[in-house]
């Protein structure tokens, strides 16, 4: 899903939220997503209730449990694409986007440090893949280069993005290169 509404990239701007939305990739009540994340069904639904506001979340069924009615939820999309036209108005001013932009760039490195931390390096497969490179846009071709990594990714998470087969994590960041002198 591609979000273009201010409304839809705010409700995700809380972690917590996020992963309310990953257990949601399939039905559940507030109550199960909360056992799973050890919180209480109220704080869950908080939650859910605005991902249902902001058109992330839809309550696909419902279900009478001991006499009260419990809503049965699931995640609109398996993935979610925030539009670069609404970058600029998150943070209203051009350097609080840039303060955003790389802070999540390096919010992103440490939880792939952590991740990679914490596996089992005794196992006999990781599979896994790195991959680096430097790449040179002109300033007047960003967006559309943006666009085409964005098109490219979600391409991928569409194909790759079931709920079946192993887990991976794929983790991409863009920066500018810091300044080098050229001989």
């Amino acid at each position: 899903m591609h979000l273009e509404q201010l409304e839809q990239a705010e409700a995700l701007f809380k972690p917590q939220r996020i992963e309310v939305l990953r257990r949601l990739a399939e039905p559940a009540t507030c109550s199960e997503v909360a056992e799973q994340l050890g919180q209480t069904p109220q704080r869950v639904y908080y939650h859910v209730k605005r991902l249902v506001e902001a058109g992330l979340v839809t309550q696909v069924d419902e279900r009478k449990v001991r006499g009260i009615h419990e809503g049965i939820y699931q995640a609109t999309a398996r993935s979610y694409w925030l539009s670069p036209t609404l970058v600029g108005r998150i943070g209203g001013l051009r350097r609080t986007r840039d303060e955003l932009s790389l802070g999540y760039v390096l919010d992103l490195m440490e939880e792939v440090q952590t991740d990679i931390a914490a596996l089992d390096r005794s196992a006999p497969e990781l599979p896994s893949i790195g991959v680096s490179g430097e790449i040179r846009v002109p300033p007047d071709r960003r967006r559309e280069f943006f666009e085409d990594l964005r098109g490219t990714l979600q391409d991928l998470f569409s194909r790759y993005g079931g709920t079946e087969g192993d887990a991976f994590k794929l983790a991409v960041a863009c920066y500018p290169k810091g300044d080098q002198d050229h001989d």
